[in-house]
C-alpha cells in the first residue's frame, strides 16, 4: 500500500548520536523537554512513523514532525531550547 501524506524526514543516527541521545533522555538532571526530544529522535530512527510516535509520546504527530525535521538539519545542536 502506498504511503499518503507528505514524505517523513529519515532520521539516521551515528552510534556516538545514538549513546548522547539515550544518556540525554535517562539522565535525572536533563530538562523534561529536552528528554522528550531525545526520545522522539531516537524512535523515528528506529523507523516508527510521525503517528505512531506521536502515540506512543502522548503528542501530536506534527511536533514529531517538527522535531524530526530540526535534528535532520542540526543534529544534537537542534534539540536545545
Amino acid at each position: 500500500m502506498a504511503r499518503m501524506g507528505r514524505p517523513t524526514v529519515e532520521v539516521v543516527l551515528t552510534d556516538g548520536e545514538r549513546e548522547t541521545l539515550l544518556r540525554w533522555s535517562r539522565r535525572a538532571t536533563s530538562a523534561q523537554a529536552l528528554a522528550l526530544r531525545c526520545r522522539i529522535v531516537l524512535a523515528s530512527a528506529d523507523g516508527l512513523s510521525n503517528i505512531r510516535v506521536g502515540a506512543d509520546h502522548g503528542i501530536h504527530p506534527t511536533t514529531v514532525a517538527t522535531w524530526r525535521k530540526r535534528f535532520a538539519v542540526h543534529r544534537l545542536e537542534g534539540l536545545a531550547d
